[in-house]
């Protein structure tokens, strides 16, 4: 039997229907694999208990960067050097640093499985009240986000703090003699810690979409900026240069507490360099594929920070001068640089480098902060929560759970009129808190 006419027109449309929905599942396929399966991370996310209310917006470069500018290594490593100088010398530096590399991505790995499984902005408090036992969940989940809340606001305020203390020890590189040296007044300091902080929130806050671009601009621009300082401190080395011998093995405990405490309390210098590491689990909501993306960023940023820190300090230690002046100068970086340059000109200029570092990573734990908040507030953990808890959609970011934070480190801020050893605290509460959650 010969079809008829009808019957070719009804099949022809059925065929033309179904290539349009073929042409459609296709291209929605594709759209889907460009966005970084964005909906189906928003489906997981509706099946963990939340509603999406944030762009996502980074690949996984792009969360490699930022988490690589939460560690901000260079600029990480030069504020707190002092730690491992008093601590024991050449050989804390090195091989603390290595060690604590090698326990942070043993971490990183474990969050990174766990991550794969829960990604939320909540993080480890999320993760904790899932694995820990009924009868303790909610007290496992409410420590562990108490904790990592601090953990992230202080280790903010220390990363701002740092930036101040580190710009005036830049300006001090212009000093021709001890009695010109600036010391810095805890008002001075107050103030351009002031300053820095409303600057991060300012740009984290407004320039939201920018993020991610000001991110990968910060890799290149660290790297940059190390090759620059290691090959000019290497070639001109004026006071010379150390031998490998003295670099890789001199121990010299200044603390006053036995070798093996003294070597332990130089490490801060690496865990305060590293203890960024989980903050990146709070952008879990603004990534297009968070359960492979972040715990993937989370690894590879060890290692490149690894590889960053060890082509960063090497050269230093090899031109590094008489370790009482460094530990006496408080900032021991710009007079190492500038001890090898010789000029303050130059020795100023490659200091800009990790000026412009520690900016950046402070807009980068700004807005780290700001989601952790958000995130612990959705769940009613905060008091005022349904006030911390609220997303300015204009912006696309959580604008009151910011101030927040940004209120509680100016308060903070102000200890430094009462002690001048409040950085110390800060960092040392801002390396053990997250780490502790």
């Amino acid at each position: 039997m010969v079809p008829s006419r009808e019957h070719d027109s009804s099949s022809a449309a059925e065929d033309s229907v179904t290539m349009d929905v073929k042409r459609e599942s296709i291209a929605k396929r594709r759209s889907v694999e460009h966005e970084g399966d964005v909906d189906s991370a928003d489906q997981v996310l509706a099946s963990l208990g939340y509603t999406p209310e944030l762009s996502r917006n980074r690949s996984t470069m792009q969360v490699a960067f930022m988490s690589f500018v939460l560690a901000s290594i260079p600029y990480g490593l030069a504020t707190t050097l002092y730690y491992p100088l008093v601590g024991g010398g050449p050989a804390n530096i090195i091989w603390g640093w290595v060690a604590i590399s090698c326990i942070i991505v043993c971490v990183a790995a474990s969050l990174g499985e766990i991550t794969s499984v829960y990604p939320t902005a909540g993080g480890v408090y999320y993760q904790s009240f899932m694995l820990a036992p009924p009868e303790w969940r909610r007290l496992a989940a409410w420590v562990c986000g108490w904790l990592y809340v601090v953990g992230n606001v202080t280790i903010t305020l220390a990363v701002n703090f740092a930036t101040a203390l580190f710009m005036v020890g830049c300006i001090n590189i212009f000093a021709t003699d001890e009695a010109l040296v600036i010391e810095g007044t805890p008002y001075q300091i107050f103030l351009i810690f002031l300053g820095i902080t409303l600057l991060c929130n300012a740009v984290s806050s407004l320039c939201n979409r920018w993020l991610p671009w000001i991110d990968t601009f910060a890799i290149f621009w660290t790297f940059a900026g190390v090759i620059a300082i290691i090959i000019t401190v290497l070639v001109i080395a004026k006071e010379g240069r150390r031998d490998a011998a003295w670099v890789f093995g001199h121990f010299e405990a200044n603390s006053g507490w036995p070798d093996g405490w003294s070597f332990m309390v130089g490490l801060l210098h690496a865990a305060y360099a590293t203890s960024s590491t989980g903050m990146i689990i709070s952008m879990c909501e603004e990534v297009r594929s968070p359960a492979t993306q972040v715990p993937k960023a989370m690894v590879m940023t060890i290692f490149i920070n690894t590889f960053a820190g060890l082509l960063f300090m090497i050269p230093l230690v090899f031109v590094m001068p008489d370790i009482q002046m460094l530990i006496n100068s408080a900032q021991p970086v710009p007079v190492i640089i500038k001890t090898a340059v010789g000029h303050s000109g130059g020795a100023f200029a490659l200091t800009i480098p990790i000026i412009v570092l520690a900016i950046i990573c402070g807009i980068g734990c700004t807005t780290a902060a700001s989601r952790c908040i958000w995130a612990f507030s959705r769940d009613g953990a905060i008091p005022g929560s349904k006030w911390w808890s609220q997303v300015n959609h204009k912006l696309d970011v959580p604008v009151n759970a910011m101030m927040l934070s940004m209120i509680v480190q100016i308060l903070l801020g102000l200890i430094n009129f009462g002690s001048t050893a409040a950085f110390g605290a800060f960092s040392g509460v801002g390396s053990a808190q997250p780490l502790s959650s």
